[in-house]
């Protein structure tokens, strides 16, 4: 669970509150945040347990600025989570994770995401932290501009 706020309306002493309004937290959750200076935001989310990991969102919205297109499109899918972020030139316009237990169902989501921006897919580049297999490659150049795919030890 996560949420951006822009760095002028973030005060670390309401991180928690900040995203008890968005997102339901447990007693037990630590509540933690980090810059993202490229967006002038900052992110904040939970912690369950002793995990300490990052949300996958962190790494794509640091990697999101290094996207050379105007219109940029970053994503992740893993464990049965869609992560990603879209941004015109240095503007962040979404960045969210959706459950996706399948690859159509990712896609169900990053379409509706463009279209919800009135983004157009055909001059689009679809960028992937993570390998695809050949078949989801295909089944997005149907659509992209594009498609990136780096791997990244995901």
């Amino acid at each position: 669970m996560f949420t951006l706020v822009p760095v002028n309306f973030f005060r670390p002493a309401a991180a928690r509150e900040a995203l008890a309004d968005v997102a339901v937290l447990r007693e037990d959750d630590r509540v933690e945040f980090k810059d993202i200076p490229a967006y002038s935001a900052v992110l904040i989310y939970s912690v369950s347990g002793d995990a300490s990991a990052l949300p996958e969102i962190f790494n794509i919205l640091q990697e999101l600025p290094s996207c050379s297109e105007y219109n940029k499109l970053l994503c992740s899918w893993k464990d049965g989570e869609l992560s990603l972020a879209i941004a015109q030139g240095k503007s962040l316009l979404l960045a969210n994770s959706y459950k996706a237990p399948d690859f159509t169902t990712a896609q169900y989501f990053i379409f509706l995401a463009m279209k919800s921006l009135q983004l157009n897919p055909e001059v689009t580049t679809i960028r992937f932290r993570h390998t695809l297999t050949p078949e989801q490659e295909m089944a997005l150049y149907r659509y992209f501009k594009a498609v990136d795919c780096k791997s990244t030890g995901l």
